[in-house]
Order: C-alpha cells, then sequence, then structure tokens
C-alpha cells in the first residue's frame, strides 16, 4: 500500500516496523472495505459504500464500471475525495467495446488485470475508439497520476471493472499495489454477484406473486380497485393477496389475506390459499366464518404449520339502496367503511385466531347494514404497522386519510391513500377498495 511510511534511514528496525504497519493498513483497509460490501444486498449502494472506503485511503479518486445483462459496460459509482467536486455526469452508459479496442479498460473488461495504467499513454491516445475516449474524459476531468484497473470476476465471468487513481502530489500506485486492489476487485466482484442472484430469486418470486393476483373483472355498479406493492426493505416479497369477485348467487366476495413469511414459499402458499378459498366460495353459500373454518382445516391438512390471516366477506344487495355486508376476520386487521360523507369506522366483528393454529376453533360470522357510497377498505398489515408504534397509531392515521378522501373516485382514493401511508413502510402492502352504488 504505497501510502504506508516511505522507509527510514535508521536501519533495520525501521524497515521492520515500517512494513507491519503497511501490512496492518492493509489488513485494516481490506476489513473495512468487506464491511462496507457486506452491510447491503443492494448492488449499487454496496460499489458506492466501497468506493467511499477506497477513497481518499488507497485512491484520490474511484470508478465502478459493470457489464449488463447484455454484456454492455456503464459507469455505475464515481467517487472522488473532494465532496464539492460533482460526479454525476460521469456516470451512466458507455460505450460499447470492440474486440479491436486495445486501451486498458477494454482488456480488463475482456478478462485481463489487474492493470498498472499509463495515465499519459491514456490521454494521448489517438484514433481512440468510443470507450477510450469515455476513459479519456474520465481522466482529464478528475486528473490522474497514476492508475490501476481490476477486473470484478465471479463464477468465471467478468462483471465489470474498478478503477483507482491518485492525482497531485500523492505517492504514486505501483506494482506494488496489484495484489492488494486485485484482493479488493474480488470481494467487489463476489458482493456484486450475490446483490444479482439475490435480486434475480426476489424479483422471481414478486413476478409470481404478481402473477398469482387477479385482475379485478367489471362488478358494475359496483366500483371496485386492488393495488400491491412489494417491500421496500430488502426487496422482500410476502404472502400478501386480495381478491374481489361475483359468487353464483349474485352476491359480491372480498376478500384480503396473508401468509406468513417474506419469500418464495409464501408466495406459493398464497396462491394455494386464494384458490381453495375461491373454490369455496363458490361452491358453498355458508357464513363467511364457517368458510374460514373449512380453509383452516384444509391449510392444516396440506400446509401444517403455515400461517395465515384473512378476511372473508360477501356483499348482498337488501333492500332498496341498502346493502349487507357479512364477514368473518381471522387475525386480520379490521376492515374500515367510509362515508360518502367521510365518516369512518372499522369493523371489529366476526374476529377470531389466525389461520394455522388449530383448525377445530370456533369462527364466527358478523352482518353490517351499508349506506349508498360507502366505501369499504381492505388492507393488509404493512400499512398500518411500523416497527416501535403501537398499532392503534397505524390505525387512526389510515382512518383520517381515508376520511380526507371520502369522495375521490376510488383508484384515485387507493393511489393517495398509498402516496400517504406507504412510504414509511418495510412491508408488502395489498389493499382492496369497494365502493357501492351512490344514491340516484
Amino acid at each position: 500500500m504505497s501510502r504506508g511510511p516511505e522507509r527510514g534511514a535508521s536501519g533495520a528496525d525501521n524497515d521492520v516496523d515500517a512494513v507491519l504497519q503497511t501490512a496492518l493498513q492493509r489488513l485494516a483497509l481490506l476489513a473495512e472495505a468487506t464491511d462496507a460490501l457486506s452491510s447491503t444486498l443492494d448492488g449499487q449502494e454496496a460499489l458506492r459504500r466501497l468506493c467511499r472506503v477506497l477513497v481518499p485511503q488507497l485512491a484520490d479518486w474511484c470508478a465502478a464500471d459493470l457489464l449488463d445483462e447484455h454484456g454492455r459496460p456503464y459507469r455505475a459509482v464515481v467517487e472522488h475525495f473532494d465532496p464539492s467536486r460533482p460526479t454525476g455526469h460521469l456516470q451512466g452508459p458507455l460505450p460499447s467495446m470492440t474486440q479491436t479496442c486495445t486501451d486498458p479498460l477494454a482488456r480488463v473488461l475482456r478478462g485481463a488485470g489487474p492493470l498498472l495504467a499509463d495515465p499519459a499513454a491514456v490521454l494521448a491516445a489517438r484514433d481512440a475508439s468510443a470507450l477510450q475516449a469515455a476513459q479519456v474524459r474520465l481522466f482529464s476531468t478528475l486528473g490522474v497520476k497514476s492508475a490501476v484497473i481490476a477486473p470484478l470476476r465471479a463464477r468465471r465471468h467478468v462483471l465489470g471493472a474498478l478503477t483507482l487513481a491518485r492525482s497531485g502530489d500523492q505517492l504514486a500506485l505501483t506494482a506494488d499495489d496489484l495484489a492488494l486492489i486485485d484482493d479488493l476487485a474480488q470481494r467487489t466482484a463476489l458482493a456484486v454477484d450475490n446483490a444479482r442472484l439475490y435480486a434475480s430469486v426476489q424479483d422471481t418470486a414478486e413476478h409470481l406473486q404478481r402473477s398469482l393476483l387477479p385482475r379485478l373483472s367489471d362488478l358494475t355498479p359496483l366500483s371496485v380497485a386492488a393495488r400491491y406493492i412489494p417491500a421496500r426493505s430488502a426487496a422482500e416479497v410476502g404472502g400478501d393477496w386480495f381478491d374481489c369477485f361475483r359468487l353464483p348467487d349474485g352476491s359480491t366476495a372480498l376478500i384480503i389475506g396473508d401468509v406468513t413469511g417474506h419469500d418464495l414459499p409464501a408466495a406459493v402458499t398464497m396462491g394455494q390459499l386464494r384458490n381453495m378459498l375461491r373454490a369455496l366460495a363458490c361452491d358453498r353459500k355458508d357464513p363467511p366464518g364457517d368458510i374460514l373454518r373449512r380453509l383452516d382445516i384444509a391449510t392444516d391438512t396440506l400446509y401444517g404449520g403455515q400461517t395465515a390471516t384473512g378476511v372473508y366477506s360477501r356483499l348482498v344487495a337488501a333492500s332498496e339502496g341498502m346493502w349487507t355486508l357479512d364477514y368473518a376476520n381471522a387475525g386480520h386487521p379490521p376492515p374500515l367503511l367510509i362515508t360518502h360523507d367521510g365518516d369512518t369506522r372499522y369493523l371489529t366483528g366476526g374476529h377470531s385466531i389466525l389461520l394455522g393454529v388449530d383448525p377445530h376453533t370456533a369462527r364466527p360470522s358478523a352482518s353490517e347494514l351499508l349506506a349508498e357510497g360507502t366505501t369499504v377498505l381492505l388492507y393488509t398489515d404493512g400499512l398500518v404497522e411500523r416497527p416501535r408504534e403501537h398499532l392503534d397509531t397505524g390505525l387512526e392515521r389510515l382512518r383520517q386519510h381515508a376520511a380526507a378522501l371520502a369522495r375521490e373516485d376510488v383508484p384515485t382514493f387507493l393511489d393517495e391513500l398509498l402516496a400517504g401511508l406507504a412510504q414509511d413502510s418495510s412491508d408488502d402492502i395489498a389493499v382492496l377498495a369497494l365502493r357501492l352504488p351512490p344514491a340516484q
């Protein structure tokens, strides 16, 4: 590490001390870099944190370039020791490299390196390729006295390149620094590869979950809309779902549910429970509590140990202008009623324990008479629960937001509700809103 103390002239003891101190500095830097890379599963953020460790401890500036899934390079991060110097304009897509490119960056992206680049040769290049021209712009903008470009290689594939440079009066990077920088690049590549694998798994789970959620059909004269937002924290995916459909007898089923867990199995189980509940609802006219009891028995038989919460409700036209909502709640946050004038009330009846605990537990039903223009809101706990906050606080916050939006059309009602409440949530969220036709 060339930034360690220079060799003294006072004898062998000073030489040994200098070697030991340099070795300790290298180990400390590697440990700090490893901590930065392992502190997040977001590949872009991991690179940014790494560069902030390396600058200015090892370099005056650094750049991290990655290859996308089509092999096209892009500059993901540029970090300079002087925070007043903007670097954002240097980031973004890079020109594609060709097999005839001979500049150091192209060679490294094809698998060479780590290379001790000659800044003078880079800046003085004639007939430079488009990729090398971008590198000339980087070098000339930030200034460079010495530079090392190392490949980010994982599982026998080059994922990108890490460029470290010094400028000004600092000691130049030398061949002695190649081993350390190569070690840093290998750790970086492993972190980037892990982040990509993690993102791929989560993306697959999210796509699966979205594919299992229904496309709501036209239920005129009822107005219905639903939204699903995946978890923001670590891109987790859970088992939240909603459903709304016309039953054979002409009534309307409204369902919300949440399978315990934040992974692919939770999303798969969610799809299975949704389909079983659909079948039970269409096949039987039993009270909602009995439907949930039958679902609990099936869940215990097929997925022993899996727990879930849910609300099953059935909307039936009653006398002229009035509707009846029959419902049962298995450990789920209570549905919210919002009148046309903005009055709000939670439905706390028909409550029992969550599914998957005791298949023989009694599950009561409740009934509510609804007036014209009333909105029924079903939601999962991600909308109201926050760490270190009592649930009542979240429920009151939801009630106030919903009341203020009572006269918006249903899609706008949900969009504005999520804009006001979902930003602070680390959990996935599913919401379903149904509005009765207004008075004629």
